[in-house]
């Protein structure tokens, strides 16, 4: 409606313009203005009315003063103009923010539809909603879990990591719980629901995803935040104007003059700018107040998982058994690990390549669901397997642990973690000093035991573990209620979450979820991306201040000319179009990319 809006009102000034030039009388030549106020003006004014009505006392409502004023008065060409540049810098708000939150339809998308419900011999598809407790069901290979439940039959694993934040995947065997909306992995599964679908894990984070929706407070823009004095001062001098010299056109001249064009278009054109500026980098702006708020948050709250961790299980420590040495429990290990697709297998036979070991040639391989992985090396028999109850062993410690036997005595144990990123440290070290962040808050659904090792070793002084997205949510209200928040994550867990913070940022395009709940997506899930959304929003702020505040000062010097009647209305809309001019050409310096956008 906004592009509809500008460019009827474009087309009505050119029209009156060339039948103008071209000796048309005045009536005949205001007709196309006369339209624009009546098909543009109109809904637009009718929309600030409704916002005024909720109490929004923005920038606009100095255009609608005018636009009335305007037609009032019989000035259709300066009411025409202001509805093309009220309209135009809507159309340019509109067009920055088109891909505004859909988190609810992105949630509702992934969860479940449709179980496999076993029916004596046979099983047959239903919709969730029919699941009841106590329904046996089948979950096939790489499906979702449709509902939490406990596994009756086979051996896999499940990627649970977007609802609880481990980072492994995660072995299931008959007892293990399942949870909804958790991939299942090579195996088919059958499960007994323990719950139905409306109270599962998955339902449960959507609605608090619905509960945070609904209670997000209004974020004053930065627009918003100029015009509350702005409009006041220009009112109030427009109608000193009028009531001293008795003119109703110095009221109109004036407010022609004050209406805050470069809030209205200078701020859009520097938001645009950013966003497209961002989108080069890699970084996907879905809010333009996530651009003018994230330099002012004071407070850092981020999850563990996929942020400030790679992700994935690193083999981190070999605990020798018996006089094994550490080189040759791992050769024999990834060795035996080349030959099986368990979560773990990765990351020895990754390790085993980095210290440069060469693989051996293993035999008689074999893996056998809930038996461990058994072969034969050089003769020797191996085994690996969980740790079990064997005697001898160091005491477990965090992580994922398996153990390697060799011919049945225990030889080594292997510790996994999901290790912190390189550039973990020195980007939470440079926020204070950098950035003005007072406070960092380590927040994950994974274990408190791995979530306090990692505070420990990234230097955070306040970490919690073990959080659900409702607990989550908790810490992240009661924290924006100090400060402005900034939070980020990158699982379906942390969805509600990043929608409650002040500025939310996904790390990674992992979820449709989370990118649809955050303020931005770093695509690239890279701590040095979001160090250059920062600097990108807070150059952004800067450039934008520097064209709205210079485009009112201008604007104030054009209103004292007009109350002192030194220039007609549609003179008035004329110099402030020139004034619009140079602040939008300087809030397109914006779109440029500076030399540096990182200082770590």
């Amino acid at each position: 409606m906004q592009s509809f809006q500008a460019v009827l009102a474009l087309s009505g000034i050119l029209l009156h313009l060339a039948l103008r030039a071209g000796g048309a009388q005045r009536t005949i030549a205001d007709a196309p203005l006369w339209l624009v106020l009546a098909a543009a003006g109109a809904p637009a004014l009718w929309g600030i009315a409704r916002r005024l009505l909720g109490g929004d006392f923005g920038a606009d409502l100095l255009a609608a003063i005018s636009i009335v004023a305007a037609a009032v008065l019989g000035q259709p060409l300066a009411g025409a103009i202001l509805v093309l540049m009220l309209s135009g810098g809507a159309a340019l708000e509109r067009y920055a923010s088109r891909n505004a939150s859909r988190v609810l339809e992105a949630l509702a998308r992934r969860m479940p539809q449709v179980a496999h419900r076993r029916l004596g011999l046979g099983v047959e598809d239903v919709g969730v909603e029919r699941i009841a407790v106590g329904d046996v069901l089948r979950v096939l290979p790489h499906e979702l879990c449709p509902v939490d439940g406990v596994v009756l039959e086979g051996r896999g694993a499940m990627d649970e990591s977007y609802l609880t934040g481990e980072p492994f995947e995660l072995a299931k065997t008959p007892g293990s719980c399942v949870l909804s909306g958790a991939v299942n992995g090579s195996s088919a599964l059958t499960i007994r629901a323990v719950r139905p679908a409306a109270q599962s894990r998955y339902a449960r984070i959507m609605a608090v995803m619905e509960d945070v929706e609904r209670r997000r407070p209004r974020l004053r823009r930065l627009g918003d935040r100029l015009a509350a004095w702005y409009v006041p001062l220009s009112l109030g001098l427009a109608a000193a104007a009028w009531v001293w010299t008795g003119q109703p056109l110095r009221f109109l001249s004036v407010l022609v003059v004050a209406t805050p064009c470069p809030l209205l278009i200078a701020i859009p054109v520097a938001v645009v700018g950013t966003i497209s500026l961002a989108a080069s980098r890699g970084i996907i702006v879905k809010s333009p107040a996530a651009l003018e708020l994230i330099a002012e948050c004071r407070t850092l709250i981020v999850d563990k998982t996929g942020t400030l961790t790679v992700g994935k299980p690193s083999l981190t420590d070999i605990l020798p058994v018996g006089g094994t040495k550490p080189e040759e429990a791992l050769s024999l290990a990834a060795s035996l690990e080349r030959y099986s697709r368990h979560p773990l297998a990765a990351a020895l036979i990754a390790a085993a390549d980095a210290a440069g070991l060469e693989p051996l040639e293993a035999v008689r391989v074999c893996e056998r669901p809930g038996e461990g992985l058994s072969g034969e090396i050089a003769g020797r028999r191996l085994l690996l397997s969980g740790r079990g109850t064997a005697e001898g062993l160091p005491g477990p410690g965090s992580g994922l642990e398996c153990l390697l036997s060799i011919d049945g005595a225990p030889a080594a144990i292997f510790r996994f973690h999901d290790v912190p990123r390189p550039e973990s440290r020195p980007f939470l070290d440079h926020l204070p000093g950098g950035h003005g962040i007072e406070k960092i808050i380590l927040l994950s659904g994974d274990r408190e035991s791995e979530v306090k090792v990692l505070a420990g070793r990234l230097g955070i002084e306040e970490a919690f573990g073990g959080q659900s997205p409702e607990q989550k949510v908790a810490v992240v209200r009661r924290e924006a209620a100090r400060s402005k928040t900034l939070f980020v994550g990158d699982g379906v867990n942390d969805a509600p979450a990043l929608a409650a913070a002040t500025v939310g940022v996904a790390i990674g395009p992992n979820s449709d979820v989370t990118a649809e709940a955050a303020g931005a997506v770093v695509m690239n899930p890279s701590l040095g991306k979001l160090d250059e959304l920062i600097h990108i929003g807070r150059r952004m702020r800067a450039i934008a201040l520097q064209s709205a505040v210079g485009g009112m000062a201008l604007s104030l010097v054009g209103m004292a000319f007009a109350a002192a009647g030194g220039l007609t209305p549609v003179q008035g809309a004329v110099f402030q179009e020139i004034i619009d001019l140079l602040a939008v050409l300087n809030a397109a310096r914006a779109a440029a990319a500076p030399r540096r956008l990182t200082d770590y």
